[in-house]
Parts: C-alpha cells; sequence; structure tokens
C-alpha cells in the first residue's frame, strides 16, 4: 500500500429497515391504534341513529304492526306521560335504591375474599372450589327459594343480585390479583416490607384497576338480575312495570321501559369508564 494513499473506506452494512408502523398515523383499521375521540364519539352515535332509523321506518311504512312494536313517537308519548303522572320516576327510583343496595352487599364482600384468595393458596384451597360450584348453579332456580325465605320484600331482590353478582366478583378479583406480577412481591421482599405492607403498598395499586373493571362488569349483571326479581316477584320497579304492561298489552310501556334500562346501564358504564381515568391515571391504557 502507498504511503500517500489513505485507508480504506469501511464498508456500509445494510441500511437499516424502518419498523412497520412507526412514524405512521393512527388508523382505524390497524390494530391496536387510537381512535380520536371525537371520531370515536360520532361513530358511536351513527350506529345508535341507524338503528333508530330503522325502527321507525319498519313502524312507519307498516312493515311490523305496533302490537308487536310501536312507533318511536308512541313510545316518547307513552313516557312523558308516565313521567308526568309520576309513575317512571317512582319505578327507576325503586329499582336503582334495590340495584345499588344489592351490589354494594355483593362488592364489599366480593373484593376482600377476592384478594385474600389471590394473595394467599390457604385461602384459595378453602374458598375456590366452593365458589366455583355455586356459580355454575343457575340465579334463576334461586329465585323461588328467595321468595319463600324473604317473600316479595326487598330482601328478597338483593339476595338475588348477591348470588348473581358475589360469586363471579370473587373469582375476577382474585384474577386481578393473580396478574400481579411476582417480581413486585420479590421487590417488596428485597426491601424487608413485611406481608401486610406488601399487599397495601405493592399488591392492591397494582390490582385495582383490574378490580374495578370487575366492579364495572358486574354492575351491569346487577341490572338484569334486579328485573329478573322484579319480573317475577315485586309490587314496584321496572320489572314490576313491564309485567303489568305485558298482561295489558301495553307495548309502548315495555319497549320504553326496556330502552330506559338500557340508557340507566349506559350511564352507569360510562361513569364507571369515566372514574377509572380518574382514580388510576398511572394505569391508564390507550
Amino acid at each position: 500500500m502507498s504511503a500517500t494513499q489513505g485507508p480504506a473506506p469501511a464498508q456500509k452494512g445494510p441500511r437499516a429497515q424502518p419498523r412497520a408502523g412507526v412514524g405512521r398515523p393512527p388508523s382505524a383499521f390497524r390494530i391496536g391504534d387510537p381512535l380520536d375521540s371525537r371520531i370515536y364519539l360520532l361513530i358511536a352515535l351513527c350506529v345508535f341513529a341507524l338503528l333508530f332509523i330503522s325502527w321507525w321506518a319498519a313502524t312507519v311504512t307498516g312493515w311490523v304492526k305496533p302490537i308487536f312494536l310501536p312507533s318511536p313517537g308512541a313510545v316518547w308519548s307513552k313516557m312523558v306521560e308516565l313521567a308526568v303522572n309520576g309513575t317512571l320516576l317512582s319505578d327507576a327510583g325503586i329499582s336503582v335504591y334495590r340495584m345499588l343496595i344489592g351490589f354494594a352487599i355483593a362488592s364489599a364482600l366480593a373484593i376482600p375474599i377476592g384478594i385474600m384468595i389471590g394473595c394467599f393458596k390457604s385461602w384459595e384451597a378453602a374458598i375456590e372450589p366452593f365458589v366455583d360450584f355455586v356459580r355454575y348453579m343457575p340465579v334463576v332456580a334461586f329465585v323461588p327459594l328467595t321468595i319463600l325465605w324473604a317473600g316479595t320484600s326487598d330482601i328478597q331482590k338483593f339476595v338475588i343480585i348477591f348470588i348473581g353478582t358475589f360469586f363471579q366478583q370473587v373469582l375476577m378479583v382474585m384474577d386481578s390479583v393473580k396478574r400481579v406480577p411476582s417480581d413486585f412481591v420479590g421487590l417488596g421482599r428485597t426491601l424487608g416490607m413485611s406481608e401486610t405492607k406488601i399487599l397495601r403498598r405493592i399488591v392492591l395499586p397494582s390490582a385495582l384497576p383490574g378490580i374495578w373493571d370487575t366492579l364495572r362488569i358486574s354492575l351491569g349483571w346487577a341490572w338484569t338480575w334486579l328485573v329478573l326479581a322484579e319480573l317475577v316477584a315485586a309490587t314496584s320497579g321496572l320489572g314490576y312495570r313491564i309485567v303489568v304492561s305485558q298482561r295489558y298489552f301495553q307495548t309502548q310501556t315495555i319497549i320504553g321501559y326496556i330502552l330506559l334500562l338500557g340508557l340507566l346501564g349506559l350511564i352507569t358504564d360510562q361513569s364507571m369508564k369515566a372514574l377509572e381515568r380518574v382514580f388510576f391515571r398511572y394505569a391508564s391504557r390507550h
């Protein structure tokens, strides 16, 4: 090699290829991509509008007889009438009260039991097999027994809601606790933390977002079991009014109350979602 000749240029390696999806704008048709909140709301409203238009078209054209499916206008008029005379508010108030009390009792017991089962194998061995055994029993089969035990009082409604939600909640809370990474618990032991402090400072903060999801999901079950109890044994409430309306072929009231139940469920569900973003910002998901 000549003294005046410089060093040979280094060979370039293969050009790095950009990873798929990196730097691309979000797409509504790419798995996992976020969606603008305004677009999300617009899509949701369009779906409801489409369903409403389909309902209106089916009734205004006479394709479906009013006895089977009344028009939106007829349902609205009937709901306004019930609201004015106080029936609607009374029925909704007693049903919301029953649902909230029954759900609160079930949740207050299910959360601590589920946490203990998820943390300690001794608790799991003692409780989980029994919970698995009971949760496969149909709740409907308990309705005659609860009427025998508590009559048609509010206690009977609480018992039905409890049976329908408690056992499912226990297992879902347990799963949320078990999903806490074992490395987190090991780190706590390395730092010399007691088991109680590990539970309070590590396990609970990690599991609480999942536990909150459990409550949000089981809240829908509570509404379902409440209406079941009111359909069979009640003298007031939304379910009771549906049964009475069925006897007199008041389809407007039946449809209106079903829509009201859906609206109440949607409000409670979205409220739980909003509170989740406030309470658990450290575990926010896109």
